[in-house]
């Protein structure tokens, strides 16, 4: 029997290779995982990107030098247990290598969701470390669930995140890439309370910009070419792409009204490059668990998931008007998904899965 992955060149994220590797017998305390399909977004080609500076390789060794495996949310189900606690036949949704199986070492966490406990992941984000079981359903809501529940949890840890923190004084909120589906889902969050006191501007290309306006989120959209024209006022910047000449320009135009300046993503990794002394507030990285940790500390266990859930959901109600759901069969069609998403080819309508068994209901 014999097992593939998807191996991501570290040095040139755009190359990829199959790996194939001998199926190895189960130790007592494992269960195999078989995926059934997996969501490939810009946010998997972030984890590429920033590999080694966050530590994403580090989940899912590849055994081979100079080449990494690209974590990817999906389902799979337990297809061979050795463990008095989860059975053969669960499903269960959460954090896979781009390959076709994973052996974990459960342990439960909470009602329903299962954390691996294998050594070179304990020191890991627990985040991404648990497992939750889902039931069978159709196939469109695990990839609505695999697509949009990892981007639109950030987009509402980011919201949440400027809340707290009552925006740094800002009077306007800056979303970077905005046709992404991280950033459209921030914007739509922006959007939601009444008689808010911040305006929100999209910042996107000239070819996104009729798909950002259309999603009514915005009180203004602007295109990369006409940043000098966004209003000298005090602002936060949220970058969901990275691209180091667009956060150089905007910093210059506001000088000390940037506020605050969070780098998310990096779907433009191919133009980031750190850059010091920038006027206005130093740029820095925003870590989605570390919003999840300080709200489980203050609010205990549970509560932040939960609102994490009914939001994504809230923003996935409507996702047939901005989303086509594009699935490709087998794990041989991921690495072409995976070029167009990292050379940044990829219409940010579509939402890709790759399909490596179909789900019943």
């Amino acid at each position: 029997m014999e097992t593939r992955n998807i191996l991501v060149a570290q040095d040139d994220i755009t190359q990829t290779s199959l790996q194939t590797l001998p199926v190895s017998a189960l130790e007592d305390g494992h269960v195999r995982l078989k995926l059934e399909s997996f969501a490939l977004t810009t946010n998997n080609v972030t984890y590429a990107a920033t590999g080694f500076v966050i530590g994403y390789w580090k989940f899912f060794p590849s055994g081979v030098e100079g080449q990494g495996i690209a974590p990817v949310w999906g389902v799979a189900e337990v297809v061979e247990s050795r463990s008095d606690m989860l059975a053969a036949g669960t499903r269960l949704y959460g954090f896979y290598p781009m390959g076709e199986e994973l052996v974990i070492t459960p342990q439960p966490d909470s009602p329903g969701v299962w954390l691996d406990t294998a050594p070179h992941r304990a020191e890991l984000p627990a985040v991404y470390n648990r497992y939750t079981e889902v039931r069978k359903g159709t196939p469109e809501q695990d990839h609505l669930r695999a697509l949009l529940q990892p981007l639109l949890a950030t987009s509402y840890l980011l919201f949440d995140w400027l809340m707290d923190n009552d925006r740094f004084g800002a009077d306007q909120i800056i979303v970077g890439s905005a046709s992404s589906k991280t950033g459209l889902g921030l914007c739509k969050f922006l959007a939601e309370p009444q008689n808010r006191s911040y305006r929100i501007i999209g910042l996107t290309s000239e070819a996104n910009r009729a798909f950002v306006e259309g999603l009514g989120a915005c009180d203004r959209v602007v295109t990369y070419d006409d940043i000098e024209s966004i209003d000298n006022v005090p602002s936060v910047y949220v970058d969901m792409a990275g691209n180091a000449e667009v956060k150089y320009r905007l910093h210059h135009h506001l000088g000390d009204n940037m506020r605050h300046s969070a780098a998310v993503g990096t779907s433009h990794w191919d133009k980031f490059a750190p850059q010091k002394d920038l006027p206005g507030a130093k740029p820095q990285f925003f870590f989605a668990p570390a919003q999840i940790a300080k709200r489980r500390e203050e609010w205990g266990p549970g509560v932040i998931e939960k609102q994490i859930t009914a939001a994504w959901k809230r923003i996935a109600a409507d996702a047939g008007d901005w989303l086509t759901v594009r699935t490709h069969s087998g794990i041989a069609s991921a690495p072409p998904v995976w070029e167009a998403l990292a050379k940044g080819q990829a219409d940010p309508r579509d939402g890709h899965v790759i399909v490596l068994k179909e789900a019943t209901a």
